[in-house]
């Protein structure tokens, strides 16, 4: 084998293995990026119930407020 064939030989196979590293390295590059766009879509999602929980439980809180402000001012003379 001469010194030209296997120069040529060693890039071939250097060449190759970049290939596959490269396909290796695009594959791992899709799925982390799927991974962080499911990541937001479910970020997205919770941020949407955790204020609707919040409305809810703020809308509640007045609720019992003013229904503890009535009775208060409807039974507070016989209370105290």
């Amino acid at each position: 084998m001469e010194p030209n064939e296997r120069t040529e030989r060693l890039l071939e196979e250097i060449r190759d293995a970049t290939r596959e590293q490269l396909a290796l390295y695009r594959k791992v590059t899709d799925q982390s990026l799927e991974l962080q766009q499911r990541a937001v879509q479910r970020q997205e999602k919770f941020a949407g119930v955790y204020r609707r929980v919040l409305i809810f439980g703020g809308i509640m809180v007045v609720a019992l407020l003013a229904l503890l402000m009535a009775l208060l001012m409807r039974w507070g003379s016989r209370l105290f």
